[in-house]
Order: C-alpha cells, then sequence, then structure tokens
C-alpha cells in the first residue's frame, strides 16, 4: 500500500509513523530494569554491586572464617560488595598481588607486611581479627617440655627460614634442637616422640589427636613474638582513592568475625565446600581455639580488629633484631591504619597514625 501513494501523501504517512514511535502511541511500554513494573517513583535501577577479590593466604581454613561468614551471611551484600575469595597456597604472593592492584583486599601476617613493605609492596593492613598468633611448636603430651625455652634435645622439623624461627634462634631459645625441614604433616611425629613441629594451633594438633596421639602446643607468642595474624590488607592507593570502599569492607569484615564467632556452623559447611580436606570436625575445633587468640586482651567482642602502634614498632623490632629487616627499610607506623575500624576499637586503641 505504501508503495501506492504518491510524493506529498507518501512523505505524511511516513511523518506519522515516526511521530508515533518517538512519542509513544500504539502498544504501552513494557518495563525495563530502569522502569519498575510496580509503578515506584524510583526510574534508575539499583546500582551493581561493587566487585572485588579477597586473596587468601592459604586454603580456606578456620583462620579465614569471619571473612567467609560475612559472605554467607550477605554483610559484604548488604554493603554494595560482591566479593570473591580467592584461595591462597604455598606460592600465593598476596602483598604483590594487593600492592600491584591485581586484587584489592588480601589475608596475610604482620611479619610479612612489614618485609613486603621493605621491598616496596604499599600494602596496608587496616583489620586484625587475631590478636594472639597461633603459631606454636608441637610437641608430645607426656614430654617434659612446657615453654619453648624447654626445648632441648629434640629433633625439630620448622621452615628454617621462617622469621619466627629467626627470631627465636637469635634470642638463643632453640640453641640444644636438631633443626630439620618440615614435611607439611604430622608423619614423623605420630612414630617419634623425641619430635616436635611447627604448628597452628587449630590445625596440627586436631590431626594428631585424631590418630590418637595426645599432644602439647608451645605458643611463639609466649616468648613475645606475636605478629597479627589473618590481617587484612590492601594497597595504599584504594586506601587514598577509594577510602568508602575500604571502610564498607571493613565494617562487613568485622561483623563476619563476630558472626563466625558466635555462630561458626553454616560458615563452615561453606569452607567445607571450599576446601573439602577441611572437614567439619576440624573445622569446629578451629573455631574453639580461635575464639581465645581473637579475644586476647580485648574486653569483648566489640574490639575485634584493633591494632596498635606499640605492636606494630615491636615487631619492627624483633625483625631487626633477628637480621630479617634492615632498620631504615620501612616505617611500621605507615605499615597499618585504624582509621577504617569501628568507634569502639578506634576508641580502645587511642592511637592514629596518619593515612598512608
Amino acid at each position: 500500500m505504501f508503495a501506492l501513494l504518491r510524493g506529498g501523501a507518501r512523505l505524511l504517512l511516513l511523518l506519522a509513523i515516526l511521530c508515533c514511535a518517538t512519542t509513544g502511541c500504539g502498544p504501552a511500554a513494557q518495563p525495563t530494569e530502569s522502569s519498575p513494573a510496580d509503578g515506584s517513583p524510583h526510574s534508575a535501577r539499583k546500582p551493581a554491586d561493587e566487585i572485588v577479590e579477597l586473596a587468601l593466604n592459604w586454603f580456606p581454613e578456620a583462620e579465614h572464617g569471619g571473612y567467609f561468614a560475612a559472605v554467607v551471611h550477605g554483610f559484604y551484600k548488604e554493603a554494595g560488595i560482591s566479593v570473591k575469595i580467592l584461595p591462597g597456597g604455598p606460592s600465593a604472593a598476596v602483598l604483590q598481588r594487593v600492592a600491584s592492584g591485581k586484587v584489592t583486599f588480601g589475608i596475610e601476617n604482620a611479619d610479612r607486611v612489614l618485609l613486603a613493605r621493605a621491598q616496596d609492596a604499599d600494602a596496608v593492613a587496616v583489620l586484625a581479627p587475631l590478636q594472639k598468633s597461633p603459631r606454636a611448636i608441637m610437641v608430645h603430651a607426656a614430654s617434659k617440655f612446657h615453654r619453648i625455652e624447654d626445648l632441648a634435645d629434640v629433633t625439630l622439623a620448622v621452615n628454617s627460614g621462617a622469621t619466627w624461627v629467626q627470631y627465636l634462634k637469635k634470642k638463643s631459645l632453640l640453641g640444644n634442637v636438631r633443626f630439620v625441614p618440615y614435611s607439611g604433616n604430622v608423619a614423623q611425629f605420630l612414630i617419634n616422640e623425641n619430635y616436635a613441629q611447627q604448628a597452628y594451633v587449630f590445625s596440627e594438633p586436631f590431626i594428631a589427636q585424631e590418630k590418637g596421639v595426645a599432644v602439647r602446643c608451645l605458643l611463639v607468642a609466649e616468648t613475645g613474638y606475636n605478629p597479627y595474624t589473618s590481617l587484612l590488607v590492601t594497597s595504599g592507593d584504594t586506601i587514598r582513592n577509594r577510602p568508602d570502599l575500604v571502610q564498607k569492607f571493613v565494617a562487613a569484615s568485622v561483623r563476619g568475625w563476630r558472626k563466625y564467632l558466635e555462630q561458626p556452623d553454616e560458615t563452615n559447611r561453606y569452607i567445607h565446600e571450599m576446601n573439602p580436606e577441611m572437614g567439619l570436625e576440624i573445622l569446629a575445633f578451629g573455631v574453639k581455639s580461635l575464639r581465645p587468640l581473637c579475644l586476647d586482651g580485648l574486653s569483648g567482642p566489640t574490639g575485634l580488629g584493633r591494632m596498635t602502634a606499640d605492636r606494630w614498632k615491636t615487631l619492627a623490632g624483633q625483625l631487626i633484631a633477628a637480621d630479617a629487616l634492615n632498620a631504615e627499610a620501612t616505617d611500621p607506623l605507615h605499615a597499618f591504619t585504624t582509621e577504617f575500624l569501628n568507634d569502639a576499637a578506634r576508641s580502645s586503641d587511642g592511637k592514629h597514625p596518619h593515612r598512608p
């Protein structure tokens, strides 16, 4: 029919069609993401969650429980953040990835933060869920050893390059032991009563006791070497350029840690799915061991995550004494900030380092 119309009539019809198309003539417009079908006044769709990655320093375990709890219970989601947790391992290189911007957040221990900063890695700690380090030397319960200072005439399996080992050697606390490389399992420990090995209090002890061997854990923290553990770290650039994101992430992580310490079961099931080698029994043992470490020196869970300048300066001094850190290499007060912790944590700290 259109082809049969002549000259001006054809032009008039074309203009009419275009008018309908641009003014909404014809069938009613269908609802889209930006035009809600419920007739609500909000015409713009809800902003998409910001997607960030959190890199773990090891395979998923109880020591990461609070961060997983924030995912499981939707605390990050409530803050408008979609979090992807990346499992770690022996070569995780968390701090390098954080400093270079390959991931936004990571998990690492305080001594490694200082050592990485000495190598110009701009990684900054913003939350310390564990106030007491879980690092220990595991001995047989029947042994005469009740303190690390007691160790003598025993085979000790450790990672000899670890900073805590270097510190204990410098303090002459491991002067009469035979060092062997740590194998990553408890096989030799189970068959040799004159054998001790490095451990985390919520991992190797459970495995040994499950095999029928009673153990005793000698905490390295009792010697004074007590770096914050499972720290949440980000880059200085992220802190300077995206402080709102860091604030929301820290607040949600603190909520996650409180939830995990109080009600861990649902989160433990999720961790088990992420890492099937972590059974529910060892995870339950882990969170029980974690509670006193997270709350050590605190009046209650409101102070979770706190850090102090004195602790960081003491750690730096210990690393310098152990010849692991050059005194001029880094300022420990720039390795962390309490800026993003909740008011209760800040008021219990009393120190406010400048934003790096």
